[in-house]
């Protein structure tokens, strides 16, 4: 059989011969050493032939296939001097040898696609953010309405699952006009106060009176609406310069 080769194609001569084993459509197992080794011979020919230099690895196994060769060729006389013992097959030191380079050569492949895989995926190191920051960074949010009101759903809500069972709370009639003013005294005080705080009685008049309150004294800018970061508490703060 008349095989062509590339130089510099293998890795090794167990490559070589593992190619030659494939190409000749053998059991590994079962490896023909005499057609393997004329194969193998014949490309160490070649490779002379070409002025090429071979390694002295290759040379090596030449020499163990040869002696391979030899072996299954020559009568074992010891075998007759032995009953009912296996024969120890002269390829079973190579068997075991190809079988361990082609598992290390299937698990080189994978590793290699990890490492394509991995060189298309970019990280970057942590930054400490701290050097650009002068004390408390304070971030003031626009609101709408509706974000308020979903604001004090949630917070009714809460306030519903925790109130104790049968709990009346009586309180006098009560305007947005009081509340407001209730309010400003608060913020005299205060300066701040979280938009929850301003919610102490839990009946639907005052609730809805404070709401009122508050957006009309935002509308009219005597108190700004907070937020450091989102999902935070909710502040309510007095305007500088506001009595």
């Amino acid at each position: 059989m008349s095989v062509e080769f590339k130089i510099n194609e293998f890795e090794g001569p167990l490559d070589l011969l593992l190619h030659l084993i494939k190409e000749s459509k053998m059991d590994i197992m079962d490896i023909e050493i005499e057609k393997i080794t004329e194969q193998y011979m014949s490309y160490l020919d070649s490779q002379e032939k070409m002025n090429l230099e071979i390694a002295s690895e290759y040379l090596v196994l030449a020499s163990e296939l040869i002696e391979i060769k030899s072996k299954l060729l020559l009568p074992n006389q010891k075998s007759e001097e032995i009953n009912n013992e296996e024969e120890e097959d002269p390829r079973d030191d190579l068997v075991k040898r190809l079988l361990e380079y082609q598992a290390y050569k299937e698990i080189t492949k994978v590793l290699q696609e990890k490492e394509e895989i991995r060189h298309q995926v970019f990280t970057k190191i942590p930054e400490d953010y701290s050097k650009y920051s002068n004390g408390e960074v304070i971030v003031q949010c626009e609101y709408e309405i509706d974000d308020l009101v979903n604001a004090l759903k949630n917070y009714l809500l809460r306030k519903k699952e925790s109130r104790p069972v049968n709990t009346k709370v009586t309180v006098n009639e009560i305007s947005v006009s009081s509340r407001r003013h209730e309010i400003k005294n608060v913020l005299r005080s205060k300066k701040k106060i979280s938009f929850f705080e301003l919610f102490p009685v839990f009946t639907k008049e005052y609730i809805v009176a404070t709401f009122l309150a508050v957006l009309e004294m935002a509308k009219s800018k005597e108190l700004v609406i907070k937020q450091d970061k989102e999902f935070e508490d909710i502040i309510c703060e007095v305007v500088t310069g506001e009595e």
